[in-house]
């Protein structure tokens, strides 16, 4: 990143960047109110569980990364937990429905259902994060989203096609097709879509709401459910649940820090990994998009799959026989998830990934949330599924990240986009530290990802670059750019915002 750019203008601005245009003015209007970063990232994240349906809900699992303007930055982990306490060993065997995603150039399976349900944790984050480090009462945060979920939103373009990837799943049960198909259709570009129950379920929240979810009648409800169809969420596996505050994870590369996702998540320790061997050659000589730098991005994404496969999670856990192997190499070579990235006036930054993953199908009786997936994400669980004893916190490709000089933060940032997160963010700080991008072209730039059998492209590289990748590497070449690859939101302190098009993001300033 061009430090002269980001150091313009030194004072702080008032900054936010999402996945939907009206998260972004949720965000803008809580802090024209007078509220601070992480107020604003909290009526986001709720604002996006009715903007952006099929990629969050409050039923899913998310990480809040807050560097409050005095004070050390610290991961708020509320991602979700591995179901079943309280029940026999006989019973802990999942129970999916599979369901195959058909993105525009290629496929992924995923499973849903019941059994795919993992004990959900963004609604506790949320409220946590606020009675945490927010100053305005809970009711106001709670406004924008209450008002969406009443008044409705309009489907754009880019939700109506998320929407029609999962649709098996958003209309799987009854109360899915209420939502999502109102009078027998579903809903596609320009449709309004409300969610009535979410609204009166917000306006519990200051009351007795989060302990009705968690612990109340409604919880006992919802175990009744899971018991009655094959669930494996329980009543003390809601009670039990708990946010946890982590010291992030940092990382130096090229005289930047990266503060990232720490231990038992997976996401920010590969990113780590990865712009730890980026550093064996020098990025910028080589020239962006140029053919050694795809060629090096690829070897970079093959040797963190690798070390991966063999048990290795992030720098650390390599030897230096093994990191000199890497090195070698890469030399040689040369979920449904969203997230908010805000800075405020103040000096404070707040960065927040949250995911449904592609939603169980099942709804919480009377509240509108759909729960989430996680237990069937295969990436979440590569040593198998339901190998995990009830009440653990599953490991997560999500990592939202603040890069900093010094002690600045420079870049809030942070992507959606499953096993992509981590080649998405590689691409966008590599974009930003090594060739100087500014936040927006740094997220624009076109991306690549290797799947494990070959380079997924999208358009936008140089047709020489892309035959010297191909003589190398399988290689399917995409027609548009898509949330496959991801979808970055960023931030400058200075007040520089770059949305992702990808998934419809919209960065806005607010003075």
């Amino acid at each position: 990143m061009d430090d002269e750019i980001l150091m313009a203008n030194s004072k702080p601005r008032n900054v936010v960047a999402s996945g939907h245009p009206r998260v972004t003015e949720a965000a803008c209007a809580i802090l024209r109110a007078g509220g601070n970063a992480f107020d604003a990232a909290v009526a986001a994240g709720f604002a996006a569980a009715v903007a952006e349906p099929a990629l969050t809900s409050l039923g899913g699992g998310g990480f809040l990364l807050a560097r409050p303007a005095q004070g050390r930055a610290v991961l708020f982990d509320f991602f979700v937990d591995t179901p079943g306490r309280g029940l026999p060993a006989s019973r802990l065997e999942p129970h999916f429905l599979p369901v195959t995603v058909r993105f525009p150039s290629c496929d992924q399976s995923f499973n849903a259902g019941l059994g795919s349900a993992a004990t959900p944790g963004v609604l506790r984050g949320y409220l946590h994060v606020q009675r945490s480090l927010g100053r305005l009462p809970l009711s106001a945060v709670l406004e924008p989203a209450i008002a969406l979920a009443r008044e409705g939103v309009t489907i754009s373009a880019k939700q109506a096609y998320f929407l029609e990837l999962l649709e098996p799943i958003m209309t799987l049960t009854a109360a899915g097709r209420a939502l999502f198909q109102p009078d027998g259709r579903y809903l596609g570009e320009g449709a309004v879509y409300r969610n009535p129950d979410l609204a009166a379920f917000l306006e519990t929240l200051p009351g007795e709401g989060e302990r009705e979810f968690y612990e109340g009648e409604l919880a006992g409800r919802i175990a009744r459910e899971m018991a009655e169809t094959g669930g494996l969420l329980t009543a003390e596996d809601l009670a039990a649940y708990r946010v946890i505050e982590r010291e992030p994870l940092a990382v130096d590369y090229r005289g930047y820090r990266l503060v990232t996702n720490p231990s038992p998540s997976f996401g920010g320790s590969l990113i780590a990994l990865s712009l730890r061997l980026l550093e064996a050659r020098e990025v910028a000589e080589l020239g962006f998009g140029s053919p050694a730098h795809l060629a090096l991005l690829v070897a970079v994404m093959q040797e963190v799959d690798r070390r991966r496969a063999e048990g290795y999670l992030s720098p650390v856990d390599l030897g230096q026989p093994e990191l000199t192997d890497s090195l070698n190499r890469v030399r040689a070579a040369s979920g449904g998830t969203t997230h908010v990235s805000v800075c405020d006036a103040e000096g404070n930054a707040a960065s927040m990934t949250t995911s449904n993953g592609e939603g169980s199908g099942y709804l919480a009786p009377g509240t509108g949330i759909m729960l989430n997936n996680m237990m069937g994400e295969d990436d979440l669980h590569p040593e198998g599924f339901h190998i995990s004893p009830p009440g653990m916190r599953v490991a997560s490709m999500m990592a939202p990240a603040l890069l900093l000089v010094g002690d600045r933060v420079r870049l809030a940032l942070g992507s959606g986009g499953s096993k992509r997160i981590r080649s998405a963010m590689l691409q966008v700080i590599s974009n930003g530290v090594d060739f100087g991008l500014d936040p927006r072209a740094a997220v624009d730039a076109p991306r690549l990802h290797w799947d494990g059998e070959c380079v997924q492209v999208e358009p936008g590289f140089a047709e020489a670059a892309l035959a010297a990748l191909a003589a190398r590497w399988p290689l399917n070449r995409w027609r548009v750019r898509d949330v496959y690859f991801g979808g970055v939101q960023a931030v400058a302190p200075e007040g520089v915002g770059a949305g992702d098009p990808r998934r419809g993001g919209h960065a806005a300033t607010v003075d």
